[in-house]
């Protein structure tokens, strides 16, 4: 035993055998220090506790550094209020949100069908107990599972997150708002059958696609002014916080809570554990980082059902001194806000169309894959290559840059800014089957060896622009050296297809890569009626929610 130990242990002791009597009442930072002096003599066992310390109190609320609360009613944090009142109170009447919605609502599910096909997805999906079937259940498409809606959000949005191929919003935090969908899917179609079969959740409410829509404008919004201005991973945390902050939030009123239960709901999320960002980073990077979404609308459906049962909200979960959020994750610092909540965010939000590959490098592999027609019209290829510079942004070094890194898993690869243009460059394709284990990609040397050869640099105003509220482009240029000296013209791309300022340009790919993702699972009479009711803005809003998620549902899928 150390002398640490045996001294700590020697004071204990002694504690236990003071008279009952006397009581102490210590604050936390003055036994704090004791500990330290503690430390600090116990080598030669010479220190010893002052005799002020030899009983304690366990009833008193000045054991810690934390003031006294008044026990009478207290007012919600303003950024708490600010967010019930919106999702409670606000009308959404922009036509551009709403035809936005509807193009991520439809781009979202076809990823989510799309990921069914990796059985590292399917292998986390269907009910917790195998064979279980939840009366009046809300239904996963692309499966037959029926589950309950705490379940089925996070199917629903393991499913359309686990290729990185669904929207993404960037900011001083980048996420993707498309995640959401999970809970609000999956509550919207419980509560519509559960309601059709003789119940009355939220006074009996059947939902339609549009108000799943006007759900997801204000998930989309919540999460997406939280990150404007405050980013979580610079200390560490994951920004599915934000998903399921937005998601708690819509699904409670969706339910039928009134903007107090709603400020109530959205104190518990924030109060709820928060993930740490390490599964997305190198030497940790892993599947999680493709369930992790999932997660977070599981446990917002989870947490907005407790508080319709009753439960109370954190009113100071933000501000409390010591231990609300601020103090105990963000560094002391309160959130900043650049905007009030509207549909700024859904107008603005940005598809991944061309390739599945984390979003900062997009416009780097579009580069590539014109790099790798001009190399095949000079006669040569990606063996040809001495070398390539990547001119970016600092968020992308921030978060992808891995020229040295090992290649480990699916993971790694598809956040990997050098990995995926070498992939490119030296196959003329990126598809998410290059990112798997033991495939031509993975295993090609020249692949490896090219990666390793690609470097990033910052460029001071691509940062910036990156920032610009009237630009938010993710912006790369590549230059490439030859083997035989020959630097070929810098190409850079500055705004992805998808993004606003390409929005109508993408719009005919994002139906294309809609319709290939539905091919697999469905008849052609089935994808021909799927793709023309989401054509129809009219008829796809006004039609039920659950007949709309019955479209999607096979039995004996060859997939699950």
């Amino acid at each position: 035993m150390s002398a640490v130990n045996r001294s700590i242990r020697s004071a204990s002791r002694s504690l236990r055998l003071q008279p009952r009597s006397v009581r102490l009442v210590a604050p936390l930072g003055s036994i704090a220090s004791q500990s330290n002096k503690l430390a600090a003599t116990s080598a030669s066992g010479s220190y010893r506790l002052p005799s002020s310390t030899h009983t304690f109190s366990t009833t008193t609320n000045n054991q810690s550094a934390a003031p006294a609360m008044a026990s009478e009613a207290r007012e919600y944090d303003p950024e708490i209020k600010d967010i019930a009142n919106y999702v409670s109170n606000y009308k959404i009447d922009s036509d551009l949100a709403f035809d936005t919605a509807r193009w991520v609502f439809l781009d979202t599910l076809g990823c989510g069908l799309e990921g069914l096909r990796f059985k590292e997805c399917t292998k986390l999906l269907g009910p917790i107990v195998p064979g279980t079937t939840v009366p009046n259940g809300a239904k996963v498409p692309g499966t037959d599972f029926v589950l309950d809606p705490v379940n089925a959000a996070f199917n629903i949005g393991a499913m359309v997150r686990w290729l990185d191929y669904n929207d993404c919003w960037l900011a001083a935090e980048w996420g993707h708002p498309s995640d959401n969908l999970g809970a609000i899917l999956a509550v919207a179609d419980w509560v519509t059958r559960t309601n059709k079969a003789g119940g009355n959740i939220a006074g009996g409410k059947q939902f339609t696609v549009r108000d799943v829509l006007e759900a997801m404008i204000k998930a989309h919004e919540i999460q997406g002014c939280l990150a404007l201005l405050n980013s979580y991973n610079r200390v560490g945390l994951d920004h599915v916080v934000l998903v399921k902050v937005a998601s708690t939030a819509v699904v409670a009123q969706m339910l039928g809570l009134g903007e107090k239960q709603v400020a109530d709901a959205v104190t518990q999320a924030w109060v709820d554990g928060q993930s740490l960002r390490t599964y997305r980073h190198s030497p940790n990077t892993m599947s999680r980082k493709s369930w992790a979404a999932g997660d977070a609308c599981q446990r917002a459906v989870n947490l907005a059902l407790k508080v319709l049962k009753g439960e109370q909200g954190v009113p100071t979960v933000l501000s409390a001194p010591v231990w609300g959020f601020y103090d105990v994750l963000f560094k002391g610092k309160k959130f900043e806000f650049q905007r009030p909540y509207g549909s700024y965010v859904m107008e603005n939000v940005l598809f991944k169309v061309s390739y599945p590959a984390e979003f900062h490098s997009q416009t780097a592999v579009e580069a590539s894959e014109k790099i790798h027609a001009q190399l095949q019209a000079m006669g040569k290829s990606a063996a040809d290559i001495k070398g390539v510079t990547i001119r970016t942004h600092e968020a992308c070094i921030r978060i992808i840059d891995k020229q040295f890194k090992p290649m480990d898993n699916f993971a790694d690869r598809d956040h990997c800014i050098q990995y995926m243009c070498a992939v490119m460059l030296t196959f003329g394709r990126l598809q998410a089957t290059d990112y798997t284990d033991g495939g031509e990609a993975a295993t090609s040397g020249l692949v490896e060896s090219l990666r390793k050869r690609i470097k990033c640099v910052e460029d001071p105003q691509y940062t910036a622009d990156y920032h610009d509220p009237a630009l938010r482009t993710i912006s790369n240029a590549l230059t490439v050296e030859l083997n035989d000296g020959t630097v070929l013209d810098e190409v850079a791309v500055e705004a992805p297809l998808g993004h606003r300022l390409r929005r109508e340009e993408a719009k005919p790919e994002i139906l294309k890569k809609f319709q290939r993702h539905l091919g697999p699972h469905f008849s052609e009479d089935r994808v021909k009626h799927i793709v023309e009711l989401g054509l129809d803005q009219k008829k796809l809003e006004a039609t039920p929610v659950d007949e709309y998620v019955d479209l999607y549902a096979t039995k004996d899928s060859k997939f699950v």
